[in-house]
């Protein structure tokens, strides 16, 4: 079962997930932050509700990890994967949490060597499992300095932004988020446009799973983001190495170019015009050549 997430902010529903419950339910798993809008789910009312049913929680955690707390006994957290290179790490090497007591038996999905407790066969890498907690004690210790830098340059950029453009809106869930990543749409701008316009800065539109292809976010569409508003939508990130200066830069530019590819939009300047562009009856031709 695929839980829907609720419109905008894109957090599950609780209500929604004790219905999906069913009899012979034995796992729930849910990401822990999102990495394209940055929304935080309610880890801890999952974790209760199913540690309450004896149901196994998995988590997703890559992007949480090393950002903010973690506490897997407070939030009942069962299984929880992580990534290296999220956390300032390696690429290449990941980790899985599993809860000793109330204890979580897992399977091997092949087969060899008997690694890792016969729960994943093969040589470990050592400089890159190592490189990975390196990593991790380094994000503990510097977690409250990244975590208000952090969110110290993520309203900078979210006040210039929303200051000096009109017609922006945010993604995702303006309380419950994780700060370093930030998704708006900038309505009447064609995302790739902009993002061709940025090219001295490494923002993107989408992730980099699914940024092969022209598609509109999933994400943004499980919101209920319109196409075209998916379409116009950028995904800043920022870390503990961003400066200040990188902010006020890309502001700088975001305000230029947006303005400029604006003016080249017709929709544009309809809206300028106080047209309302819903009421509008577009024929065939004209919708076809708008699509193109």
């Amino acid at each position: 079962t695929y839980l829907p997430v609720e419109q905008a902010t894109g957090r599950i529903n609780m209500e929604d997930l004790k219905n999906a419950i069913r009899e012979d339910t034995i796992l729930v798993s849910i990401m822990a932050v999102n990495n394209e809008i940055g929304t935080l789910q309610p880890l801890k009312e999952i974790g209760e509700l199913c540690r309450d049913r004896k149901i196994i929680f998995h988590t997703d955690a890559a992007q949480m990890l090393g950002k903010m707390p973690i506490d897997v006994d407070d939030l009942k957290i069962d299984l929880m994967s992580m990534s290296g290179h999220k956390v300032y790490g390696p690429k290449g090497v990941g980790a899985l949490y599993v809860r000793r007591r109330p204890r979580v038996r897992l399977e091997p999905i092949f087969s060899g060597g008997g690694q890792e407790r016969g729960l994943r066969s093969g040589t470990l890498p050592h400089f890159l499992c190592v490189g990975f907690g390196a990593a991790c004690a380094l994000a503990k210790k510097e977690m409250p300095y990244d975590e208000e830098w952090i969110k110290y340059l993520s309203n900078k950029l979210q006040k210039g932004i929303e200051e000096q453009i009109p017609e922006v809106v945010r993604n995702g869930d303006p309380k419950y988020n994780f700060p370093g990543c930030l998704n708006y749409s900038f309505a009447y701008v064609e995302g790739e446009s902009l993002l061709m316009a940025l090219k001295n800065i490494a923002v993107s539109s989408g992730s980099a799973c699914t940024s092969a292809s022209l598609e509109p976010s999933y994400v943004l569409r499980a919101l209920g983001v319109d196409d075209e508003l998916a379409h116009s939508s950028l995904r800043f990130g920022i870390s503990r190495f961003t400066s200040e200066e990188e902010v006020d830069f890309v502001l700088e530019l975001l305000g230029q170019h947006v303005g400029r590819l604006r003016e080249m939009s017709p929709l544009w300047e309809m809206v300028q015009e106080g047209i309302d562009l819903k009421s509008i009856q577009w024929t065939q031709d004209a919708a076809h050549g708008h699509h193109h």
